[in-house]
């Protein structure tokens, strides 16, 4: 995995999603050149292929019920740029290491009080997730293996006590924190190196050259 740090990978990701955003509908050369950029970005990242393959089907899925009323050549056109952007998301979240979530989220210019909001939702939302899993192991070893024994098993009282116990935990994670000295700021790598923003602002010019190239009469 490149050596980047993690606001800055999700800068840089943010940059080019946002430029696909922004293209010409039907502009299909620019979206290629797009297209190639984000399989080089999800090379270096090395993002796990198979995880990353089944995260785009499943999104694409749901993506096609939205944009096939518009029309075929639209559609395509949307569904592309769709999982170009999906791509590079997805390989960025996918390389993420663990709890680095809100750590990442926090490096994009937000107002002090939001990042700490942010920063600790990430890492929650990560509580939460773990006990989404423990609380499924558990169903399993109690024979209800399989999508079906699973969604039966996903009631309002199981929800009730992942509730209660993703708040049990936080709460024992916020009174750990508050023991080694957490007083409302969390230490993030949040400021950008020289290089790297030069390296930003290349990918700024670059983008932006891209899409406003798909406007012309040649795209």
């Amino acid at each position: 995995m490149l050596k980047l740090s993690i606001p800055f990978r999700l800068r840089l990701s943010l940059i080019i999603v946002v430029g696909i955003g922004f293209m010409k509908t039907g502009a299909w050369l620019w979206l290629g050149i797009y297209g190639a950029i984000a399989l080089l970005w999800s090379f270096s990242l090395r993002a796990p292929v198979r995880t990353l393959a089944q995260l785009l089907g499943a999104e694409l899925l749901f993506l096609s019920l939205l944009v096939l009323p518009q029309g075929w050549e639209r559609a395509s056109f949307l569904l592309l740029r769709s999982l170009i952007c999906l791509l590079i998301m997805n390989s960025f979240l996918l390389t993420l290491p663990p709890h680095s979530f809100g750590i990442a989220l926090k490096g994009l210019p937000l107002p002090a009080g939001l990042q700490e909001i942010v920063l600790l939702a990430g890492q929650y939302l990560e509580i939460l997730l773990a006990e989404v899993n423990r609380m499924k192991r558990s169903a399993q070893l109690r024979g209800l293996s399989g999508t079906g024994g699973w969604l039966r098993y996903a009631s309002a009282s199981m929800i009730g006590a992942l509730y209660l116990r993703s708040l049990d935990r936080a709460e024992r994670v916020h009174a750990a924190m508050m023991i080694r000295g957490y007083q409302g700021s969390l230490p993030t790598e949040s400021q950008s190196t020289p290089k790297q923003r030069l390296w930003l602002t290349l990918a700024i010019l670059t983008a932006t050259g891209l899409t406003i190239a798909s406007y012309g009469n040649w795209a």
